[in-house]
């Protein structure tokens, strides 16, 4: 459970934009999502590789 203390005088839109970032740092929608169905140990496997390949066909594409 996320825990945001609010300053006294601060605004409340300030503490709500420092629960969403905290929200995303956590990655607590992406967890979420990713337990919300079953998927297997080889999938996960397969989609990082395919996730690796494209971030280092991407990185030479920059280079040139």
């Amino acid at each position: 459970m996320l825990v945001i203390h609010v300053k006294p005088g601060e605004q409340i839109e300030r503490a709500l934009k420092r629960y969403k970032q905290k929200v995303r740092k956590t990655k607590q929608v992406q967890n979420l999502r990713d337990h919300q169905y079953f998927t297997k140990k080889s999938q996960v496997r397969r989609e990082e590789i395919a996730k690796a390949r494209y971030k280092e066909e991407y990185d030479r594409n920059l280079e040139r």
